[in-house]
């Protein structure tokens, strides 16, 4: 009995056997050419698309990894429209910190040191959402406290 036929308790119909269940005929070798050669195209066909659209992607991707110690930022959040910090629009924060990275947890996480006004907040984040801080010596950060409730929202301040 074949695995196909065990599992879905019938026949398969493939395109070499597209008769009726249980009636058994035989076609033609020019048709099971001719369907050969369909499946043969389509499968060309696929794998053409497939490195278009991988050639198309891959520019965009990047391979980012971090060290411990490392200073990143933090992406605030991931969609767009939402309201970020009491501030909308352009002026919103797209990313706060830098942070240190404490520890490396799997491929793609890391945990990181937030100040205790972050408390609340996990401490660990997929690479997606960071982004590696440059130190410049001129550049002087002010951190802004946010104080974020226990239902995780805050309260915006003109």
């Amino acid at each position: 009995m074949a695995p196909y036929e065990a599992l879905y308790g019938r026949k398969c119909r493939t395109p070499i056997c597209w008769g009726e269940v249980g009636e058994r005929k035989l076609e033609r070798p020019e048709f099971i050419q001719q369907t050969e050669e369909q499946v043969r195209m389509i499968r060309e066909r696929l794998k053409t698309a497939q490195s278009r659209q991988k050639s198309y992607a891959d520019p965009k991707r990047s391979h980012v990894e971090f060290q411990v110690g490392d200073g990143v930022l933090l992406k605030v959040s991931p969609m767009k429209g939402v309201m970020r910090f009491g501030k909308r629009g352009k002026l919103s924060p797209r990313y706060i910190g830098p942070f240190e990275i404490l520890e490396k947890v799997g491929a793609v996480a890391y945990r990181l040191a937030l100040p205790p006004d972050l408390a609340q907040v996990h401490n660990v984040f997929h690479i997606s959402m960071l982004r590696k801080y440059v130190p410049d010596p001129s550049h002087v950060i002010q951190h802004v406290p946010v104080e974020i409730h226990e239902d995780m929202s805050y309260e915006e301040r003109p």
